[in-house]
């Protein structure tokens, strides 16, 4: 149910519900919706004697491969391409940021991966997504940056990702993209391009939603946009990856997010969204809101005046359809 009926939406939150959801969304190539989608972490391809020889037996059964988030995203992305049949990926991950402008991948024909994570097992450095880019499509995204007066340009094989200052080197499609992209569209995915951008690294709500205002046209040219994050990431309080563990005053923050999102009005939406970063338990939530903001840039993509649909609910991972 979209937030336009003046009533709030159902919170799909089993495989019945989402699932229902998705075939719900009308089938179109004329405007695809932009999406904020839960990107999970590399616990999706965790192997089950890992999780369980680190003590993490509980959030794994949320977060693993067979939890919910791992379950929804292998039925997303086949309803994504079946629904929209696009002509692209444009993605925007938690896991890059810049400051002062705006870099787009241009990997030609095979995007390399970017494993940037430490102190896994040997299994997770030797994860398989083989997709491509388009130097076209990165060239398009690059250009509708600068013509909104943004300085912007274009980073090759050639080039390696350190301009979030985290250490990792090497260019690549970070694990905020390849490690649910594997679950939702194969190991093998070379038939669609895929090119990601850089959010901006102030972190900050608005000049994120205008990140995505920018990308905007893009649906109209058959591109999908897709923005992942999640909207609880504590990695200082691993209980609260889990519904079952985590605090009261995450779990009231999770709930205030859905009442933000579902907000009927587009400008009290907008206003209610923003303002969940002085929510009491954002801090609890987000010691860092590098995983939050990503939530900002779908919502922008999908334009001021959008319908936003709830396809799921999954505590700290949800699922945001703007525009649908």
């Amino acid at each position: 149910m979209s937030t336009s009926s003046g009533t709030k939406p159902s919170l799909p939150k089993t495989q019945e519900e989402w699932r229902k959801a998705l075939d719900d969304l009308p089938a179109r190539t004329d405007k695809i919706p932009a999406f904020f989608f839960g990107h999970g972490s590399p616990m999706l391809a965790f192997p089950e004697k890992s999780a369980n020889a680190r003590g993490m037996g509980e959030v794994y059964k949320a977060m693993g491969p067979t939890g919910p988030l791992g379950t929804f995203l292998k039925d997303f992305g086949p309803a994504l391409l079946r629904k929209y049949n696009p002509k692209g990926i444009v993605v925007f991950s938690a896991h890059w940021e810049t400051q002062g402008e705006r870099l787009v991948t241009d990997y030609g024909d095979e995007n390399p991966l970017l494993m940037d994570y430490f102190g896994f097992d040997p299994e997770l450095y030797e994860l398989k997504f083989k997709s491509r880019g388009d130097s076209a499509l990165s060239q398009r995204v690059v250009q509708l940056y600068k013509d909104a007066g943004y300085l912007a340009r274009t980073t090759s094989k050639l080039e390696a990702r350190g301009a979030d200052g985290r250490g990792f080197s090497g260019p690549g499609l970070d694990h905020g993209v390849f490690v649910p992209f594997r679950l939702m569209f194969g190991e093998e995915f070379t038939d669609i391009p895929i090119v990601e951008v850089s959010m901006d690294a102030s972190l900050d709500p608005q000049k994120e939603w205008a990140l995505g205002e920018v990308v905007a046209p893009l649906r109209r040219e058959g591109i999908l946009v897709l923005a992942g994050g999640l909207l609880v990431h504590n990695l200082r309080d691993f209980s609260s990856f889990s519904e079952a563990l985590a605090n009261t005053v995450v779990k009231e923050f999770n709930q205030a997010i859905l009442d933000a999102v579902t907000v009927a009005d587009p400008a009290g939406r907008k206003e209610a969204m923003i303002n969940l970063v002085k929510h009491r338990g954002f801090r609890s939530a987000h010691p860092r809101a590098d995983h939050f903001v990503p939530l900002y840039i779908g919502a922008g993509a999908g334009g001021a005046d959008a319908d936003v649909k709830v396809i799921s609910a999954i505590y700290g991972a949800p699922t945001f359809a703007f525009d649908p």
